[in-house]
């Protein structure tokens, strides 16, 4: 079963939410995953929200998905996403 993450983010530092794009880019091609999706937000249609930003990325399945989260290369950026973003990280498996 095919395997995504969502990310939705608060933006803290723009410049170091660049590097840490560009590195977690990187390492999701790296372990075999492909972004679907990435946009800043527009406009909230109802609720609330503080995000600025949303990302989503595919897997294979649930084990390349989490191959790829706790690798060393996605480990290593970690604190500098931590500077860069609040970040909600969440992963799904599509139904069969």
């Amino acid at each position: 079963m095919t395997a995504i993450f969502v990310a939705t983010m608060k933006i803290k530092d723009g410049k170091k939410m660049g590097e840490y794009g560009a590195g977690a880019r990187a390492t999701i091609k790296q372990y075999g995953g492909e972004m679907v999706f990435r946009a800043n937000k527009r406009e909230v249609l109802a609720g609330s929200s503080d995000v600025d930003a949303v990302v989503i990325a595919k897997f294979a399945d649930m084990d390349a998905l989490n191959a790829w989260h706790d690798s060393d290369e996605y480990q290593a950026i970690i604190p500098l996403r931590d500077e860069a973003v609040d970040m909600v990280l969440i992963s799904y498996e599509t139904p069969s």
